[in-house]
Parts: C-alpha cells; structure tokens; sequence
C-alpha cells in the first residue's frame, strides 16, 4: 500500500511539474501566436509556449509551460530546468499590427 502512495504521489508531482501558469491578467497582449521570418512564438491562455528559431543551420526549440513572468520577460520550463526569453520591447501595436521583441528578434502577432 506505501509504495502505491508513494508512487501516486510521485506522478502527480510530475503532472503538476508539467503544468503551465495562466498568463496573468496585466499580461494578456502575450497571447497569441507572433512569427518573423526566422522565429515562430505560441503563447497559450492556460500558459504553454511552444518557441522555435533558426539561425544559419541551427534550429532552437521549446515546447514547454510558462513557469513566471519577470517584468516584460518570461520564463519557461519544467521543474528546475528553464529558459528565460528577454523581452526588450513588450506587446505594442504599430499600426494595425501587434508586434514585440523577443531575444532581440522583432515578431509580429498573427
């Protein structure tokens, strides 16, 4: 019977792990999915991120729930394992279009 708990515990503690913070409120421009040429951003509502950038040959991909907002940044991650995306300029529109800098890349709302 203690190992079944113990196991059962264990389990949902990875769930939650897994688990992504809604984006907050004062956050809500975040959401929504933003390209450029060479980078693709997914923020979900109920806080998963899905990022991918080529640069030359490399390409570097996330897929993983949103963990913390730090000022304009945001941290993504599971458990102690994280990233920290640099927001240099937050959400703004620029004429008719949403835009934002992310790790110095300019990506525009879809």
């Amino acid at each position: 019977m203690r190992r079944t708990v113990v196991a059962g515990s264990c389990c949902l503690a990875l769930l939650c792990a897994a688990c992504g913070k809604p984006v907050p409120e004062d956050k809500q421009a975040y959401v929504g999915e933003w390209q450029s040429p060479s980078t693709f951003l997914l923020i979900t509502q109920d806080g998963q991120v899905e990022y991918k950038r080529r640069q030359g040959a490399t390409t570097k991909s996330i897929n993983a729930p949103l963990k913390a907002f730090q000022g304009p940044d945001f941290v993504v991650g599971i458990g102690p394992v994280s990233t920290t995306f640099k927001v240099s300029k937050p959400p703004y529109q620029d004429g008719t279009r949403w835009k934002m800098v992310v790790d110095g890349v300019e990506l525009t709302k879809q």
